[in-house]
């Protein structure tokens, strides 16, 4: 019988190529390094609301409380978890982003843990966590349901699991493809396959499968007049970001 698995090794070989440029802020992964304080307005929002937690005032706000990054890349989101006190765990099936991942963290003196696993296999461990980020990474997987629902079994009861992808139409393909790969070269070409993208009432079945309760679904939005992203409460017709609890 065939093992059902999230791996994709096309996807793996992809980034293994890129692996290096995780850290350069005006490299092959600058869209990223510019989404990423969008993403991380959406994470602490809730973490805030939902852990009762003072970001601005408490040095380490995110103390005690267990995180895992998964498909955490070079750790563009494990460093600033850190960086807030969290118990950080970033997981990935890309042997190369580890690397670069462990060595950015050293050299910025933050304690997080990073492993070369998949999704799949951490959970055979029997651990689970108060946070799951899951940002950016369905779209690049197998079996998107097997994956959300492995990462479910990964969550604590009552813990919060983020998850951002790209919606599923016309405007994401000429977007976030033709626009971001072709046009603006934003992207290598190829990072994305638009057959992957997946519409935001379908992500919400496979949580809702899994025995997820999504609280919260933001789009985030380009602003070509402040050239950054913004959070938007209505428009998820390309880039959006899903909160849910279990």
């Amino acid at each position: 019988m065939k093992t059902v698995s999230s791996i994709n090794a096309e996807e793996i070989s992809k980034f293994e190529k890129l692996a290096t440029e995780w850290w350069d802020a005006e490299g092959k992964f600058k869209p990223l390094h510019m989404l990423n304080p969008c993403r991380l307005e959406f994470i602490t929002d809730h973490l805030s609301m939902h852990f009762q937690k003072d970001m601005i005032l408490e040095k380490k706000p995110l103390k005690g409380i267990k995180v895992l990054d998964i498909g955490c890349g070079g750790g563009l989101l494990c460093e600033p978890m850190a960086r807030m006190g969290a118990d950080v765990l970033g997981i990935d099936v890309v042997e190369k982003n580890i690397k670069v991942a462990s060595l950015h963290a050293k050299k910025m003196n933050l304690d997080i843990k990073y492993r070369h696993i998949a999704a799949e296999d951490l959970l055979k461990e029997n651990v689970a966590f108060d946070v799951i980020l899951n940002m950016e990474v369905i779209e690049h997987v197998e079996n998107p349901g097997f994956f959300i629902e492995v990462c479910s079994n990964l969550l604590k009861k009552k813990g919060l699991m983020f998850c951002s992808t790209i919606n599923k139409n016309l405007k994401s393909y000429l977007f976030a493809i033709l626009g971001a790969e072709y046009v603006m070269q934003w992207l290598p070409k190829g990072t994305h396959d638009w057959n992957k993208f997946i519409k935001p009432n379908e992500l919400k079945k496979l949580f809702l499968d899994s025995g997820l309760t999504v609280k919260d679904t933001k789009g985030f939005v380009f602003n070509p007049l402040s050239w950054g992203w913004e959070l938007s409460k209505s428009d998820f017709k390309v880039n959006y970001a899903v909160c849910a609890t279990r």
